[in-house]
């Protein structure tokens, strides 16, 4: 009980909002990788790309918080908001595109060397990025859950 009010309402809310949206969302994307492949791969947890985003449910969880904290007004939110924002664009936009030139120079080495790419080296990562729906079910993940914390932190408190 009284680790929850050395919490509640502090930066260590935020982090922790933040923190535990994206180790959710890696979760989540676990979960649907065993379900899909029958199989359990570690790597899945430390790679990125994939549904929910877990940076945008970190960084939207993490700005939620501090919204709930500080105000919704406070210089704090908006500082988070402009940081969640280029994060999130980063993860629809710039990371998803060199995904995509991944995928096409992959192809190119492949045509290039005769179906032999371990010729050329090692093949590149594809799946860097996410989909704007990726980034949205994140954002929404961090929303949630955010709430949710703060709530549970509220009701250990009283």
């Amino acid at each position: 009980m009284q680790i929850y009010s050395l919490i509640l309402n502090t930066g260590i809310e935020a982090i922790f909002s933040g923190i535990l949206a994206a180790i959710i969302a890696q979760t989540i994307k676990l979960l649907t990788d065993i379900i899909i492949h029958k199989r359990f791969d570690f790597r899945v947890l430390t790679t990125t790309g994939g549904m929910p985003s877990s940076h945008s449910a970190g960084v939207v969880g993490l700005t939620t918080s501090v919204g709930i904290i500080g105000g919704w007004t406070s210089l704090a939110f908006a500082v988070s908001v402009g940081y969640a924002l280029v994060t999130m664009y980063d993860a629809a936009g710039i990371r998803r595109a060199s995904g995509k030139m991944a995928v096409c120079m992959n192809k190119m080495m492949e045509d290039f060397y005769k179906k032999d790419i371990n010729a050329a080296g090692t093949k590149l990562k594809e799946m860097l990025g996410h989909t704007p729906k990726q980034v949205f079910c994140g954002a929404i993940l961090g929303i949630v859950f955010a709430f949710l914390f703060h709530s549970f932190l509220l009701n250990h408190c009283l």
